[in-house]
């Protein structure tokens, strides 16, 4: 009998980061560190000010409401501060998969493991949870950082899709899509949580 993903809001708590479902109590927390170009750089419509910070979260709770995507604030596990979003995007309950995507975090807490830290705890919920069969991610083709960052992963680089995307700025860009399975998930994790015991920065 074929079933279906049940996908609910969730606390994931790590040592170094908590993710919190997101809501509007996050926002002020969200503006406080989320301000920075450099953090939307490619991102196809920057969230940059304090008013298109509100509105990346109405969105993202709209999104959430609609069953498609489940949002998360980063957490600093040790002082509570606010730090970044995550999500889980593209939900497909029936065909068991959904999308890791729309990450950022505060520039204070990047190649601190941060990030690392958090994408196991999503892959773990995902994989282990709510038994996806696949989880996919997808980053702009120019960023060549984000690829990297994925691939450090385990995920496959699947391919790239061609003038994808026109971003704010009038560019139209390339979109490179990776992926992970089931049957990949174990041997992926062992990888990252080696990461985690020794140390190893996250650059995504």
């Amino acid at each position: 009998m074929m079933t279906t993903m049940i996908v609910e809001p969730v606390v994931l708590q790590g040592r170094h980061v908590r993710l919190e479902p997101l809501s509007l109590d996050h926002l002020d927390g969200l503006i406080a560190v989320g301000l920075d170009p450099d953090l939307w750089q490619w991102i196809p419509t920057p969230f940059d000010s304090a008013d298109k910070m509100r509105l990346y979260v109405e969105l993202a709770l709209d999104e959430q409401k609609r069953g498609v995507s489940l949002p998360f604030a980063k957490i600093d596990a040790r002082t509570g501060q606010v730090i970044g979003c995550t999500r889980f995007g593209n939900i497909e309950r029936q065909h068991r998969r959904l999308e890791i995507g729309w990450t950022w975090i505060a520039r204070s807490h990047q190649r601190s493991g941060v990030n690392t830290e958090a994408k196991t705890l999503l892959l773990s919920h995902a994989f282990e949870t709510l038994g996806a069969h696949r989880v996919e991610w997808k980053t702009d083709a120019l960023n060549l950082r984000s690829r990297a960052a994925i691939a450090r992963l385990g995920a496959t680089q699947e391919g790239i899709f061609r003038r994808h995307v026109v971003c704010a700025d009038g560019r139209v860009r390339d979109t490179v899509y990776f992926s992970m399975i089931d049957s990949e998930w174990q041997a992926a994790k062992a990888r990252l949580l080696a990461m985690l015991e020794q140390g190893g920065p996250s650059r995504s």
